[in-house]
């Protein structure tokens, strides 16, 4: 785990609890597709990757069935990111090619993963505003997963870092990560919130750690961060809305 500081912890902590009772709260929220678009450009790349493989007994959706397999092993060793991406296609192509990869071969499959890096961070709509809005009445905290760079460039690309009194980078988001980063600032469950996209490591395990959620739907979710969300247990509250700037009516 690791993390980008603004604040000291120390004058953090005790600026949430003095706050607390002015009705500030805390929001920890997810970047990739919660803030900026991500998963769309993954999802062009698998596509060129699937035409460009062009198998002639797999269809395109058995093809992509078992790229997301391979992706599921994948995260167990190479954990998330642009390399990982890379390693899944190799992987994919070796398994269904009817011809001998060759190093040519693999520089053009892993270019697909590479043209993923090369599109401008693009917010999603109304996100800096609220963002504003927001850090003028809570604590806000940004929480995401994945490689460090490839987070951390993001994130200064990005142009909102300076809403948000701390970081969190992590390499996954469940239940015991989520317990651990509201030991971490001493964060009061009744008062935090962890707002994303995902079911998968968002909103079920942030709930599960006893902790409020709000969800924010995205039509292009990856398909291994989606499910069903699940129902909060009392005293946990989970806020479904439409968009991100639907925030500022609630909070």
């Amino acid at each position: 785990m690791a993390r980008v500081p603004t604040l000291r912890m120390d004058i953090m902590v005790r600026a949430m609890l003095d706050s607390e009772q002015n009705g500030a709260q805390t929001l920890l929220i997810d970047a990739d597709d919660t803030l900026w678009e991500n998963n769309i450009y993954f999802e062009r790349a698998i596509g060129d990757f699937i035409s460009f493989l062009d198998h002639r007994e797999y269809s395109p959706q058995q093809v992509r069935e078992i790229l997301n397999q391979v992706e599921r092993e994948s995260i167990l060793t190479h954990g998330y990111g642009l390399h990982s991406f890379a390693h899944s296609l190799v992987e994919t192509f070796e398994r269904l090619a009817t011809e001998p990869v060759t190093p040519e071969l693999h520089v053009k499959i892993r270019s697909f993963a590479h043209a993923v890096a090369e599109h401008p961070i693009e917010m999603l709509p109304d996100v800096p505003e609220t963002l504003q809005y927001l850090s003028q009445k809570h604590h806000l905290i940004m929480m995401t997963k994945g490689n460090f760079a490839e987070q951390s460039g993001k994130i200064e690309r990005s142009g909102v870092k300076d809403y948000f009194e701390a970081v969190e980078i992590v390499a996954e988001k469940d239940t015991a990560v989520y317990r651990s980063i509201a030991s971490k600032y001493g964060l009061v469950a009744d008062t935090t919130w962890m707002v994303g996209n995902s079911p998968n490591s968002d909103i079920n395990p942030a709930l599960a750690a006893g902790l409020n959620a709000v969800f924010v739907p995205h039509g292009n979710t990856w398909i291994l961060e989606n499910g069903d969300v699940a129902e909060p247990q009392a005293p946990g509250r989970l806020l479904v809305v439409d968009r991100f700037s639907d925030l500022q009516q609630h909070f």
